[in-house]
Parts: structure tokens; sequence; C-alpha cells
């Protein structure tokens, strides 16, 4: 009897042994997971931490680098201003003056007025770089009246019609609205030179207190997007540099001889 009891008792303290044994495992495996998790978490973080690091720098480098090309518009723009253009006005002013010397003959008249009609016509095509270089427009009366005069502009000149509804986006900066300005002329630009379009609609359209959405569409002869997304040209690069600057989405649509479709739109917060 008292041996069976001890047989008994040896079995309890093999169970006991074993439920603690079981129950220390399952402790030493649950920890382990939670440290694996955690650390694989933390790991995730950093990694997160240096992507968002990563993208602000590619941001302020993209940032700087079209500041520069601003600057650098804004000097050439002054300099065709000031120097250029006023020497054309100098070579303009002088020309009218010998026309009206009664002594030249008509050989000479005919050079002058030749003269006088390339001075013209060059002075013109520098007071539009210009423009187009530094829009003065822009920072004196905003971007929907800037926008308008652009379409205008080009509609007027037969290159392209342009059909538009432009809202005013109060709450944008100076900085964000000359790179919508900028967007709309790259890619009427791209339209005309690349597209051979005719007709574009274009809309600015404000969504809610601080988003937009801007469309651009054209009947030009289209393109490959698979093409467009393994090698975009200069323009398509400066256009999606801008887009990430203003913190939108761009999505482009398009087909051979079916035109292009372009919609930037403020990101969802």
């Amino acid at each position: 009897m008292e041996k069976q009891f001890l047989i008994t008792q040896d079995e309890s303290t093999v169970i006991a042994a074993l439920v603690y044994g079981i129950i220390f495992l399952v402790l030493l495996t649950t920890g382990l997971l939670l440290f694996f998790h955690y650390s694989r978490r933390k790991i995730i973080q950093k990694e997160l931490e240096k992507a968002a690091l990563k993208l602000e720098h590619q941001k302020t480098i993209l940032q700087a680098t079209i500041a520069t090309q601003e600057e650098e518009r804004k000097r050439i723009a002054q300099d065709l201003h000031d120097a250029i253009s006023a020497r054309l006005n100098v070579v303009s002013l002088t020309t009218n003056l010998l026309l009206d010397d009664d002594d030249i003959n008509e050989e000479q008249k005919a050079s002058l007025e030749h003269i006088l009609g390339v001075t013209t016509t060059t002075l013109e095509s520098s007071r539009k770089i210009a423009h187009d270089l530094l829009p003065p427009i822009l920072d004196k009366f905003g971007l929907k009246v800037a926008l308008e005069e652009l379409f205008e502009d080009f509609t007027k000149s037969k290159q392209v019609q342009i059909k538009y509804d432009i809202d005013e986006l109060d709450f944008l900066s100076k900085t964000n609205n000359l790179h919508i300005f900028r967007i709309a002329q790259e890619l009427i630009n791209n339209a005309i030179r690349h597209g051979d379009a005719s007709r574009m609609n274009i809309q600015l359209k404000k969504e809610g207190e601080n988003r937009f959405m801007f469309t651009c569409k054209d009947n030009g002869n289209g393109f490959d997007i698979k093409k467009i997304r393994k090698q975009s040209g200069i323009g398509l690069q400066n256009i999606k540099s801008r887009t990430a600057i203003l913190e939108c989405d761009l999505d482009v649509e398009s087909e051979i001889d079916k035109g292009s479709l372009f919609t930037i739109q403020s990101k969802k917060q």
C-alpha cells in the first residue's frame, strides 16, 4: 500500500513537472514571439522613417532645383527686358528718324523699312519670351486671370482652340500658383508640339477647403502609356516633379490617335 502511494506521488510529481515545463515552454515561446513581433515592428518603423526621410530629401532637392530654374528664368526675362529690348527700341527709334530724312533714296528707304520690320518682330518675340519666362500678370492678378490670359493667347494665335473652366484657388501660395501655371504651359506646348492637337479642354476646380483637381484633355495623336512610363521626356518629368511638390496625384490616360487626358488631384487627407 505504502509502495503504491509512493508510485502515485512520483507520478504526480512527474505530471506537475511536465505541466510546469509545458507552461514554461508556452511562456517562453510567447515571449519569443512577442519579442520578434515588436522587433520586426521597430525594424519596419525604422525603414518607414528612412523612406520618409528619403522622400522628404528628394522633395527638398526637387524644390531647390525648380526654385533655381525659376530664378534663372527671372534673370533671363529681366535681361531680355533691360538689355535686348532696350537696345532694340533704340534701333527702332533711330531707324524711324532715318526714315523721316528727305535726303534718302528709295533703295535706302526700303532697306530701313526692312530693318524696322525685323526689329519690331524681334522686339515682339523678346517680349513674348520674357512674358512666358516670368508672367507679370500672375503676381499682379493671380492664377485664374493668368491662366485665362495664357489660354486666350494660344487660342488667338490659332495654334490650338482651348475651352476652359477655372476656379479661384485662394488657399494656394504664390509658389504653388506658379507650379500650376508652369504645368499648364508644359501640357499645352506638349499637346501642340508632340501631339499635333487642335482642341483642348482644361479645367481647374476647387474641391473642398484646401483641395483642387486640374484636368487637361486634348484631341492629339496620343501616345503609348507603357513607353512613357519607362522613359518619359523632360517635359513630363517636370510635370511629375511639380505635381510631387504640390502633394498631388498625377494620372495619365492616353491611346494612339485618341488624345490624352492628364488629371492632377490633391491627395486625400
